[in-house]
């Protein structure tokens, strides 16, 4: 049995985090300064690029890694944008949503490198991240109704995200530091 050298394993853990580091922040960057207001409902909607760099993340690094990105960075935009009262909602929502694309991308030792399992992965997560936020606006609007106006914007938000994403994932997986 081959024994790991302790730096070895210190700087893998400080790869992983350096990595962890910047793909939330890409998330965040993305989230924050790549965004459209709709004015479908009277709460908001949001169409960012957050959502694509959540696919990415997850598809080139996995699905812890993209459940940190995706978690993490937009839960931070929530934060530092006005709408704070979402955070812990965003953490857990598209915490989830990064998990579960990773977990689907990276399945059968694919390693986000199946296109046709890519674009299957975000589509299998969009009802857990349409179900997270419509939970959240019934909980912070005590009402069952009013949530359903978000979901054009949330569809639309994803569609967007994948649109961007999966192109982007075929071009880096080409890339050696990718592969």
């Amino acid at each position: 049995m081959q024994k790991t050298h302790p730096v070895s394993v210190t700087r893998n853990k400080t790869y992983d985090m350096i990595i962890s580091g910047m793909l939330i922040a890409l998330v965040f960057t993305a989230t924050l300064l790549l965004n459209i207001k709709l004015p479908i409902t009277a709460n908001g909607g949001l169409v960012h690029l957050g959502t694509a760099m959540l696919f990415i993340s997850s598809i080139l690094f996995g699905p812890k890694k993209g459940a940190i990105a995706g978690g993490v960075g937009m839960g931070l935009f929530d934060l530092v944008s006005g709408w704070t009262l979402w955070a812990p909602f965003t953490l857990l929502t598209r915490g989830l949503q990064g998990y579960i694309v990773g977990k689907i991308a990276w399945s059968g030792g694919r390693e986000g490198k199946s296109p046709v399992f890519n674009t299957i992965a975000a589509i299998v997560s969009l009802p857990f991240m349409l179900a997270g936020y419509y939970l959240c606006e019934a909980v912070l609007f005590s009402n069952w109704i009013i949530p359903a106006a978000s979901i054009p914007g949330n569809i639309t938000q994803n569609v967007v995200g994948l649109i961007v994403a999966i192109p982007v994932c075929i071009a880096l997986k080409k890339v050696p530091a990718f592969k």
